[in-house]
């Protein structure tokens, strides 16, 4: 006797990290979630990555994390700089936790297509 599926594959659509399920965010929402990494004291960090290569290797660390960052322009600034340094790869922030030694939120911010 076969035995049917009637539950839907909830993964018709790659999607990238956290927001990847919602609507791309504008400005003003990046700088708050810039905003709460600093105000948590996590350490920002941005990576990037070509999108041939981004679901199957590590992607690459643009600078070093920014330890100590308190300014939400200085971070929103090294995002931009990376986006025009590499416009056909995604672009990602990461707020590292020093105390718990994981990543407290990491979002794609610029996603190419």
């Amino acid at each position: 006797m076969a035995q049917t599926n009637t539950t839907g594959d909830y993964q018709t659509t790659q999607t990238l990290e956290t927001f990847g399920f919602l609507p791309k965010m504008d400005a003003s929402e990046i700088q708050a979630q810039v905003a709460y990494i600093i105000a948590n004291g996590w350490s920002p960090a941005i990576e990037h990555e070509h999108p041939s290569n981004a679901f199957d290797h590590y992607w690459t660390m643009w600078k070093l994390p920014f330890f100590g960052e308190t300014d939400i322009n200085a971070v929103l600034a090294e995002l931009e700089a990376c986006h025009r340094s590499y416009p056909d790869h995604h672009v990602r922030l990461i707020g590292y936790d020093s105390y718990t030694q994981s990543q407290g939120s990491s979002f794609v911010v610029f996603e190419a297509r």
